[in-house]
């Protein structure tokens, strides 16, 4: 198995640090921290709890790096830094060697992955270059996107029939169009969807953000079908507090829906038991390849919610070589 995270140089007060998407939401990397805030925020209510939320959406949110002043330590320190942490391109043919000439299945997350990070979610488009590049992987290897946009959104960016789409963070799964699927190992109809009785409750929690939430400038929210986000990137720091209240005022009449942070995006899901990872195992079984000492599954992304996928790869393959540290396929802004 093979994974791949981003690491974005950012400063702090000490000097230029590296940052990188596997970081929590807790500034000092602790997991044990990040249980305990994750603890707290169930058991304090009030300002206590908005604090803490705005305490946790401001260590994931970094200072970008064209802000900050220029200097040769902080030049030779990002020069360091990547040569340490090569492209993910630049490595493919290290990837194919160590697969040993098993079967490698290509998992690819979206946003930040494929498309640069954009103020607008609508505008994250990929280059005709990465494309290309995707379809070729695609002849080579099955592929798949495995995305928190919903499947419909994010084919409108990629615009290849011949992949498998995991969209709303895995829980809408879709196999490559009829007829163009190379790889014979599963049936062109698959279609998957855990949570489809959610359907009209996350329909109703979109429309009820939006509505709670239009007095706050710079809030996007997205409707991705089985899941929903709400976007702060463009809120001013002085208004997330308001924003954690609107938001939990709409959560806490839905007690079947959780909330969790991603980077500068809250991100509301049904309680089941399904994520990235799990979308991973199902895709792997469906092509034949659970339990199989035959396969190399790689997975690229660099968001947390890659975590997941991370982990179940990890445990599904946990003798496979693994490469930690890589830039993704794009060039892209600190989050």
């Amino acid at each position: 198995m093979v994974s791949f995270v981003v690491e974005k140089p950012h400063r702090i007060s000490n000097g230029v640090v590296s940052e990188t998407t596997r970081l929590s939401i807790i500034p000092n990397n602790s997991s044990s921290a990040q249980k305990t805030l994750l603890k707290n925020l169930e058991i304090i209510n009030g300002g206590q709890r908005v604090n803490a939320w705005v305490d946790s959406m401001r260590a994931s949110s970094p200072t970008h790096l064209k802000s900050l002043p220029f200097s040769a330590s902080s030049e030779k320190h990002l020069s360091s830094w990547i040569m340490k942490h090569p492209s993910a391109l630049e490595m493919f043919k290290k990837i194919t060697e160590a697969s040993g000439g098993k079967q490698i299945v290509m998992f690819l997350d979206y946003d930040g992955t494929l498309s640069p990070i954009v103020d607008d979610p609508d505008k994250a488009f990929m280059s005709s270059k990465m494309r290309r590049t995707v379809k070729k992987l695609a002849k080579c290897f099955p592929t798949a996107i495995v995305t928190g946009r919903c499947i419909d959104k994010v084919y409108s960016f990629v615009k290849l029939a011949e992949l498998y789409y995991a969209g709303s963070h895995g829980m809408d799964i879709k196999g490559p169009a009829t007829g163009f699927s190379r790889h014979k190992r599963v049936k062109q109809s698959l279609l998957y969807q855990p949570a489809s009785d959610y359907l009209p409750i996350i329909d109703e929690v979109c429309k009820q953000l939006l509505e709670k939430t239009k007095s706050t400038p710079g809030v996007i929210v997205e409707n991705h079908k089985f899941t929903a986000s709400v976007h702060f990137r463009c809120v001013e720091e002085k208004k997330w507090s308001e924003l954690v209240l609107q938001v939990r005022s709409v959560l806490d009449k839905y007690p079947t829906l959780k909330l969790s942070q991603g980077r500068k995006v809250f991100e509301i899901r049904p309680m089941i038991e399904w994520d990235k990872g799990r979308a991973l195992e199902f895709l792997l079984e469906t092509l034949g390849f659970a339990n199989s000492n035959n396969v190399f599954p790689v997975y690229i992304g660099d968001d947390r919610t890659d975590e997941d996928a991370f982990k179940a790869l990890a445990f599904l393959s946990p003798n496979f070589p693994r490469i930690p540290m890589l830039r993704t396929l794009c060039k892209i802004r600190p989050r």
